[in-house]
């Protein structure tokens, strides 16, 4: 039988914002309603404690929050499971197994934690659960023998370590878990800058747009988008390159001509920083829009979303309980099976 299993998350450290949308959401949304794929969407609370667990309170709040965002954007229980991290006690395990299987020198050496490490001014300060989390990765990747990772570019080097776990574990023990391939986006892609200009929208810069934020909110936010410096009068010649308003158009406007248009158009000079803000205004409230407003519906019930990521909590257990059963009997450990 084909191995269609996907496993993917996100961390609950805030809201989601349209990067994350454009990055992962989106892509998560259609794969799901192809149906040829088996989807477990984790809400990764553990992986968000190693450099917040000063601040539980934190991780606990944005629960809600990012489940409410999944539903907003088509993210469907009864076709993708839903859970989180921390109530499927098996990845803890999977994970002291795997901790056994990579060295120190390994993960000082992977790209991505290297980083998040200088991203974070940890230097030598680094939470050993920050510093080991690639191997908690691959406790959430195999427990579900997932074939399918989708992921950001810069989370290769991750993928890459989750493979040589698996090689290692499947040497030395035999063939139990599945080796897992990424995902990415389409090249040229590639992240959502910000709304500064700075090449990352980011929950920590402040230059996000939410999928919560009110049409308000995001009118605002438009109207305070980097562009052109220097195109200070509407009959000035406009840079294209490196103005948010026209990287944002390329992405979320489908009338790629029109979009062509308004950009030659600025170019030449003749078209003012006001009105293509709020042209652009118009076209995330027709995506952003509809999303808002099926999150107000769910957000009117908070015990029946907390009883949705309980109920997709107990299906993940189940399959994730049986991987580490394999896994125990794999290397030796479940000593007392012979007295069943």
């Amino acid at each position: 039988m084909e191995n269609n299993i996907i496993l993917t998350g996100d961390r609950p450290t805030g809201k989601l914002h349209i990067g994350h949308y454009v990055g992962s959401l989106k892509k998560r949304v259609e794969m799901q309603n192809t149906g040829k794929y088996t989807p477990y969407i984790m809400i990764a609370d553990q992986q968000a404690l190693t450099d917040n667990a000063r601040d539980p309170e934190k991780i606990k709040n944005s629960l809600i929050q990012v489940a409410l965002d999944y539903l907003a954007v088509g993210l469907d229980p009864k076709k993708s499971t839903i859970f989180v991290q921390s109530q499927i006690p098996a990845l803890a395990e999977l994970n002291l197994y795997y901790l056994n299987l990579v060295t120190v020198s390994r993960l000082e050496r992977n790209p991505t934690v290297k980083a998040e490490i200088q991203q974070k001014n940890f230097e030598r300060s680094i939470p050993a659960g920050f510093f080991t989390y690639p191997v908690s990765q691959t406790a959430d990747i195999t427990a579900f023998k997932a074939k399918y990772v989708p992921v950001g570019d810069d989370q290769e080097p991750m993928l890459e370590q989750a493979r040589e776990i698996v090689r290692s574990f499947n040497s030395i023990y035999g063939e139990v878990l599945v080796e897992p391939e990424g995902v990415f986006p389409k090249k040229g892609s590639g992240r959502l800058p910000g709304l500064d200009g700075n090449a990352k929208m980011s929950k920590s810069l402040g230059n996000c747009i939410y999928l919560s934020d009110d049409a308000d909110t995001l009118k605002k936010k438009v109207m305070s988008m980097y562009t052109d410096p220097n195109h200070i009068h509407v009959e000035d010649p406009g840079q294209v390159e490196g103005n948010m308003v026209f990287a944002y158009l390329d992405i979320f406007d489908s009338d790629k001509e029109h979009v062509a248009d308004l950009k030659e158009r600025y170019q030449d000079g003749g078209l003012g920083d006001v009105k293509i803000k709020r042209y652009l205004n118009e076209v995330l409230e027709a995506e952003l829009g509809p999303i808002r407003k099926r999150r107000a519906e769910f957000e009117k019930d908070i015990p029946a979303v907390y009883q949705m990521l309980k109920d997709g909590s107990d299906k993940a257990n189940e399959v994730a309980n049986q991987t580490l059963e394999e896994v125990r009997a794999a290397i030796g450990v479940n000593y007392f099976d012979i007295l069943k």
